[in-house]
């Protein structure tokens, strides 16, 4: 057979296909779009709730955070020639009973409730954790001791609790943050112990220890780790929770005190002036409610396992 008839015996291409002269076809380079695709593609994976949660809650995050800057008056200033007005140019959502932009003290309110709600939530999260994972790995006094307490503050509403020590202490942002820690500490020291009990029978815990690895070691590198998915999930939940609390212990007077103001001593004062202006109420009450909603969505969607893509 000549060359003429086989022209693939001296094509380099075949002969050697590491010579690179098949790189183009064999694998073709990917186009410029394609991060861009794939990075739709994981994010319509996630559950709905998920991105709807942090959709919300960045909004809410964004509008908090430029408050100083966006907000269009002083939410102290008053005009008293201006009360109860209706939502107008000027003022968005009308004026409250003394004259003062709704929406300005809409914001800078939102500022204290979820700061306060942040704080005291973080605080609750932290110590309850570490204390709930301590008591697991000691099954000792210790453990009983906690879980007595625990059961003793869950006798009790969240909201008595929080009312009995801001009555003592005083009412400040201090107080509030304080009592609401004391109250908020049980579901997550329950929690982190009953996960910290299931991760302690499994393998990688007895190799740890078997290998001489100390208790700090095993708590931080092992159980905090397997245990953070759900502790998040239920930080978000607890968060709606304690907004409403902050804003029950306000409505009641014992949150912030005047000039300051927060969405629950918002709707205090607009109470007596429903009939007339809706909004003083309506407002407020429904940016705890979105709020919350928002951080209660992303919490549910945190532990959602995204659907897998199928090949195509």
């Amino acid at each position: 057979m000549s060359r003429v008839d086989n022209p693939a015996v001296d094509n380099p291409a075949v002969d050697n296909p590491a010579s690179g002269a098949l790189d183009g076809l064999l694998d073709p380079a990917p186009s410029p779009g394609a991060p861009r695709i794939r990075g739709l593609r994981r994010l319509r994976a996630w559950p709905w709730s998920l991105r709807v949660g942090l959709f919300g809650v960045l909004a809410v995050v964004l509008v908090l955070l430029a408050t100083p800057w966006s907000a269009p008056f002083d939410p102290a200033l008053q005009d008293l020639s201006n009360r109860l007005a209706p939502p107008s140019g000027a003022h968005w959502l009308g004026t409250d009973q003394l004259g003062r932009d709704v929406l300005s003290r809409l914001m800078w309110g939102g500022r204290f409730s979820v700061t306060i709600a942040a704080i005291t939530l973080t605080i609750s999260a932290v110590f309850g954790t570490l204390l709930g994972i301590v008591c697991a790995r000691s099954k000792g006094a210790l453990d009983e001791f906690v879980m007595r307490v625990s059961d003793v503050l869950l006798a009790f509403p969240e909201m008595i609790v929080a009312m009995f020590l801001v009555s003592i202490l005083g009412a400040g942002y201090g107080t509030l943050i304080l009592a609401l820690a004391v109250a908020g500490w049980t579901p997550f020291a329950r929690l982190a112990r009953a996960l910290a009990l299931e991760i302690n029978s499994r393998d990688f815990i007895e190799a740890a220890e078997s290998l001489g690895f100390s208790r700090t070691f095993i708590i931080l590198r092992h159980l905090l780790p397997n245990a953070f998915s759900p502790l998040l999930a239920h930080a978000s939940v607890r968060f709606g929770h304690t907004l409403i609390t902050v804003g029950a212990l306000s409505f009641l007077g014992l949150g912030v005190a005047p000039p300051d103001s927060d969405w629950g001593s918002m709707l205090a004062d607009g109470l007596p002036y429903m009939s007339r202006a809706a909004g003083l109420v309506i407002y407020p009450g429904l940016a705890i409610f979105l709020t919350a909603l928002a951080v209660t969505l992303t919490g549910r969607g945190i532990n959602v396992r995204p659907r897998r893509q199928g090949r195509g």
